[in-house]
């Protein structure tokens, strides 16, 4: 059912002269577009019976990577609508009770975004952006846990539009990303094709498991994506 709604979404978005199983360049108003119905589907599939399973399903996930990692910094994120908490019971590992954390804030001017570190309680101090984060001092995380709205299986990601994460990949190329997302925002590969301005995950974590996507993302445009010892 997933990969019919997908598949849907992307035939109404489709050139007519594409070949089959063609990359789509999609413009601003149709990735807005997409954007738009795949935080419905996000939405909905908040309100299901699964919601439950799915999200301790991704927490078990992302906790075996990050164990394994054992970053020095994580970045992460304050969830907003129906993206997953990854702070949820944390530390739900006794290995990640000591790390540091930060979460990020943004400016609309000049555009950018940092981290700043976090002490683990509810934020209530609101970035340039409007959304929760930190008043602790500036940090560079190692590890950063990027929220996708879409994913593809070989590491791009549809964000939210603002290019906040991309502009700082593009200033901080060392940091390893796991994307955080819902299977429900799996896009076809074979037929979105990034911007040049993307850069690709190394990890795409859902709740149906691990996607090690690097290797194959960096073909298309030459970039080179952080590299790090993962034994899962």
């Amino acid at each position: 059912m997933r990969g019919v709604l997908i598949m849907s979404l992307f035939s109404s978005f489709g050139r007519p002269e594409a070949m089959p199983g063609a990359a789509i360049g999609l413009g601003a108003e149709q990735r807005a577009a997409l954007r738009r119905q795949l935080i419905e589907a996000r939405d909905a599939f908040s309100e299901s019976p699964d919601w439950g399973w799915a999200s301790a399903a991704l927490a078990r996930h992302l906790d075996a990577v990050l164990v394994s990692l054992n970053p020095r910094c994580l970045g992460g994120y304050w969830p907003v609508r129906s993206e997953f908490n990854p702070w949820q019971t944390w530390p739900r590992e006794a290995a990640l009770a000591s790390l540091q954390r930060a979460l990020p804030w943004a400016r609309r001017e000049p555009r950018g975004m940092s981290y700043r570190l976090w002490d683990g309680s509810e934020p209530h101090e609101l970035d340039g952006c409007g959304i929760p984060s930190s008043h602790g001092a500036d940090v560079s995380p190692d590890v950063l846990l990027v929220p996708c709205v879409g994913f593809t299986r070989t590491g791009w990601r549809l964000g939210y539009g603002g290019g906040y994460f991309d502009r700082y990949l593009a200033a901080h190329h060392d940091v390893f990303t796991i994307g955080v997302a819902w299977a429900c925002g799996e896009l076809p590969a074979s037929r979105f094709e990034p911007q040049m301005h993307d850069r690709p995950l190394n990890l795409v974590i859902t709740q149906d498991g691990v996607l090690e996507s690097a290797p194959s993302a960096e073909v298309q445009f030459g970039r080179p994506a952080a590299s790090w010892p993962l034994s899962l």
